[in-house]
């Protein structure tokens, strides 16, 4: 193998180990500080937060990056052995068969980034340049076939155990790889535990952070300002205000982990909490505050959401549009208006609507919002926090308003 094709290898292993352990870094502060903003979420077009907080984000409860991660330690582990070894010439073929898998791997999640999020990770961007890299340069330096590549395997990984010093490498990687694993995974109920807790998935928001992490969440919140939010409380002591854009992957994410939030709080605390979506589609036929068109359709979903409301059909119009970004497009929303929500007047009634959607949209615009989703807690501006985290938040707020703080 040319030394010019080692360099390659080398310089791909080493720029997807550094973009992966960072990509696990920011996801475990988000994981564990409430407060945390990553330095990688610029807008919603590019952030880290949205891709790693979604379902693509982990598997398992273990953090997609830590998989990045592992893949490229192997990587350079096999560099390692191999470069310098009898085992040389099988170099090239071991990594075209890992990233072979690692390509496969990441155009799925490129595919859910670009067409299902519609957000590009910075450090996921650089991890899949890596492993393209890798398997275009390992794919041209291959000059064995592939077909007896096991063989070749087999025979070196008899040298391998022969290889004191090659052995115990590849034993500490794969025991800093499971512990890692272990130590980072995520509890994750199952749908079976869900159902037999008989809560609808109230069982998950009700495991909470640790006593460290409310602890921090509370200092940060009582030093936040708050702004004066016009919103009907109808007696409650906590409201709260969600600016939503129905084809925002963020907003169909907290929309997802905090309904069982907010039904254990409407359980616990009839009347005390207030939850109110308000518009903010991002899109330019209806929100003159925004440079383009990122979501062409929110206009109509929002409409749509209004006339279902009046139907009695809002949360299954909601629940539709969520399950349904990818496709969302302005014919697609009035047909599930129709067919879901039970509106058959959407043509005639929607630039009447619309007029209240931009109602919404100018009160976000006057609260300096600067793109969706945005909460407010009793006039408190929140970050996006995960479910456990708002939980806590609102127990915080209702403690505060009840005990006569200002």
């Amino acid at each position: 193998m040319r030394s010019t094709t080692l360099g390659w290898l080398i310089a791909f292993t080493v720029l997807g180990l550094g973009a992966s352990a960072a990509a696990t870094w920011v996801h475990v502060q988000i994981l564990n500080d409430p407060t945390y903003s990553s330095f990688c979420d610029v807008n919603e077009s590019f952030s880290c937060t949205v891709a790693y907080t979604s379902q693509f984000g982990s598997v398992f409860g273990v953090p997609v990056a830590l998989f990045g991660t592992v893949f490229f330690a192997f990587t350079a582990l096999l560099i390692a052995i191999c470069a310098r070894s009898s085992a040389a010439d099988n170099l090239p073929g071991y990594l075209f068969a890992a990233s072979t898998i690692g390509l496969a791997v990441v155009l799925y999640l490129g595919y859910a980034s670009f067409f299902i999020l519609k957000t590009l990770c910075v450090l996921c961007l650089t991890t899949y340049v890596a492993v393209v890299g890798t398997f275009i340069t390992a794919g041209t330096a291959t000059r064995n076939p592939m077909t007896n590549l096991p063989s070749r395997a087999l025979r070196d990984l008899q040298l391998l155990f022969r290889t004191p010093l090659a052995l115990g490498a590849m034993v500490l990687f794969f025991a800093a790889a499971a512990t890692g694993v272990v130590t980072l995974r995520e509890p994750v109920a199952s749908a079976a535990e869900a159902d037999a807790s008989g809560d609808g998935g109230e069982q998950q928001a009700a495991a909470g952070p640790s006593a460290d992490q409310i602890k921090q969440l509370e200092a940060y919140l009582a030093a936040q300002p708050r702004k004066p939010v016009v919103a009907p409380s109808d007696g409650a002591a906590v409201v709260i205000l969600k600016f939503n854009d129905y084809q925002c992957p963020g907003c169909g994410d907290t929309y997802r982990q905090y309904k069982p939030v907010l039904a254990k709080w409407a359980k616990q605390a009839p009347g005390k909490i207030k939850f109110i979506s308000k518009d903010y589609p991002l899109e330019r036929e209806c929100n003159a505050f925004v440079g383009q068109d990122l979501h062409p359709g929110a206009c109509e979903a929002a409409v749509a959401v209004r006339l279902a409301r009046e139907k009695g059909k809002a949360e299954a119009m909601e629940d539709w549009l969520f399950a349904n970004q990818p496709a969302m497009n302005p014919d697609t929303v009035k047909k599930a208006a129709a067919s879901v929500g039970g509106v058959t007047d959407f043509d005639k009634r929607y630039a009447a609507t619309l007029e209240l959607v931009k109602a919404d949209i100018a009160q976000g615009s006057s609260l300096k919002i600067g793109g969706t989703p945005t909460f407010f807690v009793n006039g408190m501006q929140l970050p996006g926090l995960r479910a456990e985290f708002f939980d806590a938040a609102i127990a915080w707020e209702l403690k505060r308003v009840t005990a006569g703080g200002k």
